[in-house]
């Protein structure tokens, strides 16, 4: 294998693909992005963890067709300590050689032979393409899961908790996650969408999908199969595993009525919550207090070996008085799915949820249990 490319083009690709590409005891090449060089000035670099796989195309200039596993940390620091910007890549003795005018290293490779192929799906075409084959505009696709994927649980012990659940609904795509002490539900506007099969994505490869698309502009394509999903756009394939299973009936555990409202400015509360967790206790519990006399919500904290906060923060108020004990990350981490400069809050009652939602914005709720103490 011979090619040369621009490092700037390269460098590129190897920083999406080597974040799939980690350690594995049983698989070493897992480590490793793999690169295949095609006789018509294209290189496809790929990486996989065996639960999402990704594969870039770019454009190079083929000297001599071939393949190689290079160890991504390796070849990615290698990149950037280079300065010069045409590069030569040739396979030597199974080993990786990159020159320029100033610099020349060699990386070992590991077997290519070894690394795992990545699933191709194609529309099933036994049955109606629009099934399988959906086409949908990256940015609301991507907005979708922003939204909601850290709410997911990071246990395995319910893998359908551990997944963001998307499904059709009135016109547009639902996205949910939940972990059972808190709930993110998105709802996006998308013309013209067809079926849309209910799925559930684990939420690790949603966060990678996140990452691979973030700065991609325009339509991609996803095919669907029993266990799989494949998202498509032009130059990059990426497939992830599906979770058999059922999302529960989220919607049961929505609050139908409240007992105290609020609506406060987003950074009021952002900046409170920040000076309030300095002196958090180690589960980051803060106490909401809505005073509906004075038009005041008090967010307090107390930490017995550091000390205390206490902070009023000036709000409309409609209610009962009311005061719970929430874990201050829960609250900070849905504020960035909210666009809206003034948030509503809107307390169940005692031992129930709180719900938070924009005050212009009502296409994101958020839904966080109290702590008992």
């Amino acid at each position: 294998m011979k090619i040369e490319c621009d490092k700037s083009k390269i460098e590129v690709v190897i920083q999406k693909t080597s974040k799939l590409a980690n350690k594995h005891l049983t698989l070493p090449v897992l480590s490793c992005v793999y690169f295949d060089v095609l006789s018509d000035n294209k290189l496809i670099v790929k990486s996989t963890n065996l639960d999402i796989g990704v594969e870039i195309e770019t454009k190079i200039k083929t000297i001599e067709k071939g393949c190689l596993a290079v160890p991504a940390n390796i070849l990615l620091g290698v990149l950037s300590s280079i300065k010069d910007e045409r590069l030569t890549f040739e396979t030597k003795d199974n080993n990786l050689k990159i020159s320029s005018n100033k610099n020349s290293v060699v990386i070992k490779c590991l077997p290519y032979e070894d690394f795992p192929s990545i699933p191709k799906l194609v529309p099933n075409s036994s049955i109606n393409e629009d099934e399988k084959l959906i086409k949908i505009n990256c940015h609301d696709l991507i907005s979708g899961f922003k939204s909601v994927w850290y709410s997911a649980s990071n246990s395995s012990i319910k893998p359908e908790l551990s997944s963001v659940y998307v499904f059709k609904e009135d016109g547009g795509l639902v996205f949910v996650s939940t972990d059972s002490f808190r709930l993110a539900e998105k709802k996006v506007n998308i013309k013209n969408i067809v079926d849309f099969p209910q799925t559930l994505i684990p939420y690790k490869n949603v966060s990678e999908i996140i990452k691979l698309f973030d700065d991609f502009n325009g339509d991609i394509s996803i095919i669907f199969d029993r266990n799989q999903a494949a998202f498509i756009a032009p130059d990059m394939y990426v497939v992830s595993r599906l979770i058999d299973g059922s999302f529960p009936d989220y919607k049961q555990i929505i609050p139908k009525t409240f007992g105290t409202t609020i609506t406060i400015l987003k950074n009021d509360l952002i900046n409170s919550i920040k000076t309030s967790n300095i002196f958090s206790d180690s589960l980051n519990q803060v106490k909401l207090k809505v005073d509906i006399k004075n038009k005041l919500l008090n967010i307090e904290s107390k930490n017995n070996d550091i000390g205390e906060s206490k902070e009023s923060i000036n709000a409309l108020v409609s209610g009962d008085d009311i005061e719970l004990n929430f874990n201050s990350k829960y609250i900070i981490d849905c504020i960035q799915s909210i666009p809206s400069d003034s948030l509503v809050l809107n307390f169940g009652g005692m031992g129930k949820p709180l719900a938070i939602s924009g005050a212009t914005d009502k296409s994101f709720l958020y839904i966080v249990m109290p702590m008992n103490r």
